[in-house]
C-alpha cells in the first residue's frame, strides 16, 4: 500500500515538472502502475496456527505462500487480506478499507509457540503451529 501511494505521488510530481508546451499535447490515457512484486515470502512462516486469545476463545490464522492470509474467529468469520514480515512485527493488511495491522511477536518458546501483542498493546494472544491435516 505505501508503495503505490509513494508510486502515485512520485507519479504526480513527474506529470508536475513536463514542460507547458507538453501539457498542451493531447493526453494519452496512462497506463497503471504495476504493483512492486512483493518481497518473498519466508517459506517457515508459511502454514496454519491457532491463535489463543485471553479469554480462552480460539481462532485461526493460515498463512499462503503468496503472502495473502485468512483469519477465522472462534464463530467462523473469516478476514483475507495480505500478510507480510518486519523484523518481530507480523502485519496484516485486510481486504477493504481497514488499516494495516502490525502484531509484535515474541521470541518462540521451546515449543515453537509465541505471543503476539497487538499495535495499541491492549490484546496478547498466543499463537501456535496447527497440527498437520488442519486438526488443533
Amino acid at each position: 500500500m505505501k508503495k503505490l501511494v509513494l508510486m502515485a505521488v512520485v507519479a504526480t510530481l513527474a506529470a508536475c515538472s513536463q514542460k507547458a508546451e507538453q501539457a498542451a499535447a493531447p493526453a494519452e490515457p496512462a497506463a497503471a502502475p504495476a504493483p512492486a512484486p512483493a518481497p518473498a515470502l519466508d517459506p517457515s512462516v508459511v502454514g496454519a496456527y491457532n491463535v489463543k486469545l485471553a479469554d480462552g476463545s480460539m481462532g485461526k490464522t493460515v498463512i499462503n505462500a503468496d503472502g495473502s492470509y485468512v483469519d477465522t474467529d472462534a464463530q467462523g468469520k473469516e478476514i483475507k487480506g495480505t500478510f507480510s514480515r518486519n523484523g518481530n512485527q507480523d502485519c496484516f493488511d485486510p481486504e477493504g478499507d481497514a488499516p494495516v495491522e502490525c502484531w509484535t511477536a515474541s521470541p518462540p518458546a521451546a515449543d515453537g509457540s509465541f505471543t503476539a501483542t497487538s499495535p495499541d498493546g491492549k490484546t496478547t494472544v498466543t499463537v501456535s503451529r496447527a497440527s498437520p491435516g488442519g486438526g488443533g
